[in-house]
């Protein structure tokens, strides 16, 4: 039996890479549904207390955080980064103490694999949100979580992660992590 329990004290949700450019490069729909998913993340996270942290792969090729997720960020500072793995210097020491890493974003056979391997290997749990996590074919996604698992990554949705760090109905933060999802 598993004792896993995210705990919003000790998690983080990063969001790595989803720019403009690479975001062109997608199948529409799933984009749309990554999006709307990586947007309800941030929202349910910031209703916790969860920190969010955003990656940008080369932004000088590859553009800015798409516009929408901007508009769910509101103020925030990239962090920008040359390596493939978002476990940077920078962004671990961004990340603190906290261990859970809630991870969104693109590509997932890529800079998502890379930072999932890294983090486990550097003693932090990566919790990969599956329908907040885009490839540009489903091959490469569907590869991408496998990798992921392999490498140690917990697989939720956004909806299960942000209940499970919520635990309770009836509270303010419910109302505000319900609205997000929906």
């Amino acid at each position: 039996m598993s004792s896993f329990r995210l705990k919003s004290e000790q998690a983080v949700l990063l969001v790595i890479d989803i720019q403009e450019r690479l975001c062109a490069a997608m199948e529409r729909d799933a984009l749309d549904r990554m999006l709307a998913r990586t947007g309800a993340a941030v929202e349910g996270a910031r209703a916790l207390g969860v920190p969010v942290f955003v990656t940008e792969q080369y932004p000088q090729g590859l553009g800015r955080t798409h516009s929408l997720l901007k508009l769910k960020l509101g103020t925030y500072t990239p962090l920008e980064k040359m390596d493939f793995s978002a476990a940077t210097p920078d962004v671990l020491s961004a990340l603190g103490e906290r261990k859970q890493v809630l991870i969104a974003g693109m590509e997932a056979h890529i800079c998502v694999f890379q930072t999932v391997r890294d983090l486990a290997a550097g003693g932090r749990q990566p919790c990969l949100l599956a329908d907040a996590v885009l490839s540009r074919t489903e091959e490469d996604r569907r590869v991408g979580l496998e990798l992921c698992r392999d490498a140690g990554a917990r697989i939720l949705t956004v909806e299960s992660a942000l209940f499970d760090m919520l635990g309770r109905a009836g509270t303010p933060e419910f109302k505000k992590v319900s609205a997000a999802v929906r």
